[in-house]
């Protein structure tokens, strides 16, 4: 029997039965269509697409038209996956800028989007959902605040910083957020959100209490040896692999041919 679509509500349900959601990131058709045949229920279209299909060095620099592209590749799998999408650095700045850039991406096939921020991006979060448009929250680190804060750090670690974030994500679920993703908060904060709202909460760095976790993909499968973080641990070592095959066809073709 086929599975089901997967929906924000089927999402929800999964919090209610205890049941864990597994999330990963895709930026094309083929990666989409991988992560759709082995189950995974959410499929995000992130704007880490930036620094692991790009080459920048940050997430600041992914354009509206770069993540619609990969969006239009992604959700050309056709996923029984949810396709979650990002709403780029400063691309939501205002009610009518989020309006506006979630209709493209929603166009280009995302069937829910995500932007960072809590209490600030409030009346954003509602102009979406009065539109019908599924909205994802995303508090914690904040990548596409990197330059302004310095760097990656975890948040949750003073007391101010708890009251902060307990008060944007239940802003955030006020709004209609539908989940939460919580990107290095203290383990024990982590835990605590997942326990007080109502929404699902999906972590990454955050301790393993959310009810979901989410990773780059080929941070999973060992694909950027170059990157090293703390919070993942390769499950595969692609980059070795596919340069040892790589290798092998090049001799091979080097080789003259015999007569």
């Amino acid at each position: 029997m086929e599975a089901q679509k997967e929906t924000v509500e089927s999402l929800r349900e999964r919090k209610r039965r205890g049941q864990r959601i597994p999330s990963l990131t895709a930026y094309d058709f083929p990666m989409t269509r991988l992560l759709d045949q082995a189950g995974i229920p959410l499929i995000l279209v992130g704007d880490s697409l930036g620094m692991v299909v790009l080459g920048y060095p940050d997430t600041t620099h992914v354009t509206m038209a770069e993540m619609e592209h990969h969006v239009r590749a992604a959700a050309r799998a056709q996923p029984r996956a949810l396709l979650a999408a990002d709403l780029p650095y400063r691309s939501y700045e205002t009610p009518e800028q989020a309006l506006d850039n979630a209709r493209r991406l929603v166009a280009a096939g995302a069937e829910a989007i995500k932007a960072e921020g809590g209490r600030e991006i409030v009346p954003q979060v509602k102009a979406l959902c009065r539109e019908g448009i599924s909205f994802l929250g995303h508090l914690g680190m904040l990548p596409q605040h990197v330059l302004e804060e310095g760097g990656y750090r975890v948040k949750g670690k003073t007391t101010p910083e708890q009251e902060r974030l307990i008060s944007d994500a239940e802003a955030l679920v006020e709004a209609g957020a539908f989940a939460i993703v919580l990107e290095l908060v203290t383990a024990s904060l982590a835990h605590e959100l997942t326990r007080r709202l109502p929404v699902p909460t999906i972590g990454i760095g955050s301790g393993p209490h959310c009810d979901g976790q989410v990773l780059v993909t080929p941070d999973l499968l060992g694909m950027l040896p170059w990157f090293s973080l703390k919070h993942v641990k390769p499950k595969l070592n692609a980059a070795d692999q596919m340069r040892a095959v790589i290798l092998e066809w090049k001799q091979g073709v080097e080789q003259p041919a015999e007569t």
